[in-house]
């Protein structure tokens, strides 16, 4: 497993809020020849979830210290490697753990922002669950990357630069 921390924006010696873990077994990531499944094919996690989360815990929002940047936009994904995957090029970006995860207080912290692009991976689940978040937020863009990609494998079969110019930015 993987672990993924969350962090809360505060910061200091309790800066953890809680972790997830993400299975990276060989079996569920890697086709028979060895080579990595994702991010152009879909893992096979047979018998389990992708993700397991401490019993108990509640859904929250991955990635919040992006939210006390000084910045006019953010990005919202589905994912935390998709939130992942826009930070490494530089985006403000946070993310939820799932379509069925969103929960309406996480939309206060979204208001401040000029702009709030929600990112929609390519596939009807993927745009509808978009859809449904930017109905919730008076300054949502929704940007729907297409071909059943989501940011995370646009990024590597497009690059840094393309990824960046899908909100706009050069």
């Amino acid at each position: 497993m993987l672990v993924l921390p969350y962090l809360r924006p505060a910061g200091g010696p309790h800066a953890v809020a809680t972790i997830r873990f993400r299975c990276i077994a060989n079996e569920c990531v890697k086709d028979e020849e060895g080579a990595y499944l994702a991010p152009t094919r879909k893992e096979n996690h047979r018998g389990h979830g992708k993700y397991l989360t401490l019993p108990g815990d509640m859904p929250r929002l991955f990635n919040t210290p992006s939210l006390t940047i000084d910045t006019p936009f953010v990005v919202i994904t589905e994912g935390e490697f998709d939130a992942m995957a826009w930070e490494s090029v530089e985006v403000p970006a946070i993310a939820y753990q799932g379509t069925s995860s969103w929960r309406d207080h996480f939309t206060l912290p979204l208001l401040g922002f000029g702009t709030v692009y929600v990112i929609a991976d390519g596939d009807k689940p993927g745009i509808e669950a978009a859809e449904k978040l930017a109905a919730q937020l008076p300054n949502a863009k929704v940007i729907v990357l297409g071909d059943g990609h989501d940011s995370n494998s646009y990024l590597h079969k497009f690059g840094a630069a393309a990824l960046r110019e899908r909100i706009g930015l050069n």
